[in-house]
């Protein structure tokens, strides 16, 4: 039975629930499945990464949640502080991206865009950041990918923030952010949770500036 949540058809039988979270000090309704990531509460990775984040010195421009699954940290930036961006989210797995946007109706928040994307498959435009709680189960290919390739897809002093717990390889992933970028920022630590950040720059001389 293919049951991976990092799979484009999930095999499960559906179980639909609905319940309450708050994040960023406001409360959000979450339908989550059976076939999903954490579709019980909104994981310890996921709500660090959202409590984390800041939009302060990023550039104009839309932001993107990669490996959305059922919406959490898109919806809730979304929300709380992108009112006036866009937010694309993209997932691999269609029953995540169907709850997603199901999710954004229930918290009527429409300056988002879901579709299906692996990885940057479908992803043609650059952002101003790229939010990520990578799909650690699907492998380390999949996770350096999500890094490697997000300096393409940012606009200049655009920001990548990634969460990875330390036992499933955030020291690993703040080298590869290192030599991607030039430059990695722990944001913060929490119960072996890292907080990623790095900057997007065009040169040596913009990262001394």
């Amino acid at each position: 039975m293919n049951n991976h949540y990092y799979t484009q058809n999930p095999d499960v039988l559906h179980d639909k629930k609905e319940w309450n979270f708050i994040l960023r000090q406001q409360e959000f309704k979450f339908m989550t499945d059976n076939g999903v990531f954490s579709k019980r509460a909104v994981d310890f990775g996921s709500r660090t990464l959202i409590e984390s984040f800041t939009d302060q010195n990023l550039p104009d421009g839309d932001w993107l949640d990669l490996g959305c699954g059922y919406g959490p940290i898109g919806l809730a930036l979304a929300k709380t502080i992108g009112a006036q961006r866009i937010v694309d989210m993209v997932d691999v797995n269609e029953l995540a991206m169907a709850l997603a946007r199901e999710n954004a109706q229930l918290n009527h928040i429409e300056n988002v865009n879901i579709f299906a994307s692996d990885g940057y498959e479908n992803i043609t435009k650059q952002y101003a950041s790229i939010v990520t709680n990578p799909p650690v189960r699907a492998g380390k290919n999949v996770v350096d990918n999500f890094i490697t390739t997000a300096k393409e897809h940012l606009i200049s002093t655009g920001t990548l923030w990634v969460v990875l717990q330390k036992k499933q390889g955030a020291p690993s992933a703040k080298k590869l952010m290192n030599e991607v970028f030039g430059n990695c920022n722990v944001v913060k630590r929490d119960k072996g949770y890292y907080i990623l950040c790095s900057t997007k720059y065009e040169d040596k001389h913009d990262i001394n500036n």
